[in-house]
């Protein structure tokens, strides 16, 4: 742990200048050096730290932020994440008792468990700190990791390079659920004590079905003849709009809606749509698409839920690019109807699921994509929809989990 503290020090200096440099930008909001340091302004009563790393991660919370903050009127909650991009969202999303603020840099979060005196921190997935956790752990904090992933290759980089160190911050955790079996067993062999491990459970399985949205205008095209790219990276937007074009006129998709994982691409993305002469209307700049648009795009952060709504069909993004595709579980909860490419990142289980079930339909490239879409009439987006939502339900776990978060949060004292 010393030769680890000595590193974060050091690199310190570096990450701060970082910031700057991203606030100097617009890339970060004002009071982000605060934030990194682990400023934030608490609210009086009983509070509890939540702590994502981006988009993903937050959002497949945010469900399981409400039921607390429901089962708790007197709390309030701190959730805070890596990125500017996830940060806006939760503040989009204009929770009552809610503070968004980006994460204190590793080594900074004693000011924000002094400030906060939180009644626990809850972890998503894979953001084990070991100096947030220590710190977390010092202060009486229960740290509570849901939903964690331990990839083969990350335990053996572990094991060699720092078993001491991931042994003494497994340690620390007084409770872990794990998204798979076999990220359970590595996290135990890494130093996990056993009798702190939960069931294995994702949060995006657990997440109920989200309650219907009133559009935030009218639908441009029937949603049979309409096609969500959700969440696309660079790389994958240009072999998209091509496919979709090659079938407007006479295919089943009259509308695009493509939400590119990084509103801040929202330029480059326009100009290729450009490229392939079709009409656009930019979310970002208030633009509401008719039936004449042929793309909508959505350039902004916190709105998938109303294009997943709209869409009878969605393309999985990251799935053509390096990151291995986002979450099947929010196409698959709104029922529209999956399609993806080879890329599953960390969702291999549930594509897996979906495979075995025949509920989405998987293209090996971008170049085949067009050939795919020709063939999803409203029959065949009804029929897909519905077994990938039963074959991705999980009922009855969603209270349980809360109930064992709630259990193990550290009770007001008196």
């Amino acid at each position: 742990m010393i030769v680890y503290r000595v590193a974060v020090a050091l690199a310190l200096p570096f990450l701060l200048a970082l910031t700057l440099w991203q606030r100097a930008r617009g890339r970060l909001a004002e009071g982000a050096i605060l934030e990194r340091l682990g400023r934030v302004p608490a609210p009086q009563g009983r509070t509890l730290w939540l702590h994502g790393a981006s988009l993903g991660e937050v959002a497949s919370a945010r469900w399981l932020l409400e039921r607390l903050l429901a089962r708790d009127a007197g709390l309030s909650v701190l959730v805070t994440c890596n990125t500017a991009t996830a940060r806006a969202m939760v503040q989009a999303w204009a929770l009552p008792r809610v503070t968004a603020a980006l994460a204190p840099l590793e080594g900074q979060a004693a000011r924000t468990l002094r400030g906060w005196r939180p009644c626990g921190l809850i972890v998503v997935e894979n953001e084990l700190w070991p100096l947030r956790i220590a710190a977390a752990d010092a202060a009486g904090c229960p740290v509570l990791v849901i939903g964690a992933r331990m990839s083969e290759r990350s335990a053996r980089r572990w094991a060699q390079a720092a078993p001491r160190l991931i042994a003494g911050t497994l340690a620390r955790v007084a409770w872990l659920t794990a998204q798979d079996e076999a990220s359970a067993a590595r996290l135990v062999g890494l130093g996990l004590p056993a009798d702190r491990l939960g069931p294995t459970q994702s949060l995006k399985a657990l997440a109920p079905a989200p309650p219907p949205l009133p559009p935030p205008f009218a639908a441009p095209a029937p949603r049979a003849r309409t096609l969500l790219a959700a969440s696309t990276h660079d790389g994958e937007e240009a072999g998209i709009l091509s496919a979709f074009a090659g079938q407007l006129g006479h295919g089943p998709f009259a509308h695009l809606i493509l939400a590119p994982r990084h509103a801040h691409r929202g330029d480059a993305v326009a100009a290729l749509v450009a490229a392939q002469r079709l009409t656009v209307a930019r979310r970002s700049r208030g633009e509401v698409p008719v039936p004449a648009t042929a793309v909508h795009l959505a350039d902004t952060v916190g709105e998938m839920a109303h294009w997943y709504a709209m869409a009878g069909a969605t393309v999985i993004g990251g799935s053509f690019a390096r990151p291995g595709g986002h979450s099947p579980y929010e196409p698959a909860a709104a029922r529209s109807a999956i399609v993806h490419g080879p890329g599953t990142g960390s969702f291999g289980p549930a594509f897996a699921a979906l495979a075995a079930a025949g509920a989405a339909v998987a293209v090996p490239g971008l170049g085949s994509l067009g050939a795919a879409l020709a063939g999803f009439d409203a029959g065949r987006q009804q029929a897909l929809a519905t077994a990938a939502s039963a074959a991705l339900a999980r009922p009855g776990g969603a209270e349980a989990l809360v109930d064992a978060i709630i259990a193990r949060l550290r009770q007001p004292s008196g």
